[in-house]
């Protein structure tokens, strides 16, 4: 159901934001943003009233910078329909014609994007259909779930088959089977070429959806890129790693001997969590206790390379 987006080189750059500001009278939005941001699917994050939302609303053309340069697909996203026609925007806030059924409200969004007759009612029930919500399109907005309404904004966002997909909030009021099919969706309309650019509070969602970052913190750029570059750039912080085996205590002993460790921590009979400024040392010690003998390894892993881990940090530090 979605346009051919061959037109777009597979590296270039869909959004470019160069030294932008936007300010609401005595109010900061965004404070000197430089960021670019390619194909595929990108997560938008920060905390409440870091940002996100002012940055979605100069992506899409619905704000104009106070100052800098804003780029869509090379051109100014604002007073120019050929680039708005390649972006769907679904935004966090409700905004329906209540007695409206789902599928004339989606019906209508289609006509508005230039599509008629026979081609809008087919790109209106393939748009439903893709959101699951066929059983449902001739019932009023006004008896929808909050999770019903959120699928409906999505299937009017995809009508008109963008390249690029602006969600703003979109698994809220979800429940889990929603969430899960909604990420099912993201994930193969990524496959068939659409640039996605989701803005949550699930961080554990976004995480299983990409590993591409950018967070924001009170009007600026926190962080940028893959999580575990990101993760691997905090040097100032160490690094936790979790490690799993049926002699901790050996473990322990041997860990605590290395300068680089700076904690121990106990999760339960079996794991404990080494903090070090050095993890290719305390991997190296583990394995010559493992290779010693006598010690079964049952896991070892990075306990602070999570999204949320590192959102955290970066929001904490940024203040």
């Amino acid at each position: 159901m979605i346009a051919d987006a061959s037109t777009t080189p597979p590296n270039a750059a869909l959004i470019q934001l160069e030294r932008v500001s936007k300010w609401y009278g005595e109010v900061i939005g965004l404070n000197d943003v430089s960021t670019t941001i390619g194909a595929g699917i990108t997560g938008l994050l920060g905390p409440n009233g870091a940002g996100k939302s002012t940055l979605m609303g100069l992506v899409t053309g619905q704000l104009r910078p106070s100052l800098g340069r804003v780029r869509i697909f090379g051109e100014r996203p604002w007073d120019r329909p050929r680039v708005l026609a390649r972006i769907g925007y679904c935004p966090e806030g409700d905004r329906f014609w209540s007695k409206l059924t789902g599928y004339a409200f989606v019906l209508f969004l289609a006509r508005q994007s230039g599509l008629g007759g026979a081609e809008a009612h087919a790109a209106t029930a393939a748009a439903i259909e893709a959101t699951q919500m066929t059983a449902n399109m001739h019932r009023p907005i006004a008896t929808y779930s909050k999770g019903m309404r959120q699928r409906i904004k999505i299937s009017q966002a995809l009508v008109h088959q963008p390249q690029l997909l602006v969600l703003d909030e979109p698994f809220t009021g979800a429940d889990p089977v929603a969430r899960h099919e909604l990420s099912e969706l993201f994930r193969r309309l990524a496959d068939e070429g659409v640039s996605i650019l989701i803005s949550s509070h699930v961080l554990h969602e976004v995480e299983a959806l990409t590993q591409r970052i950018l967070m924001i913190d009170r009007g600026r750029i926190v962080a940028s890129g893959d999580l575990h570059t990101v993760r691997e750039g905090l040097a100032d912080r160490p690094h936790a790693i979790r490690i799993r085996v049926d002699a901790p205590r050996r473990v322990a002993e041997a860990m605590v001997a290395l300068e680089s460790v700076s904690a121990l921590r106990w999760l339960d009979s079996e794991t404990l969590v080494v903090e070090s400024s050095a993890p290719a040392e305390v991997h190296a010690r583990l394995s010559e206790v493992v290779l010693g003998g006598g010690v079964i390894l049952r896991e070892v892993a990075a306990a602070d390379e999570s999204l949320e881990a590192v959102f955290e940090y970066l929001t904490e530090r940024s203040r």
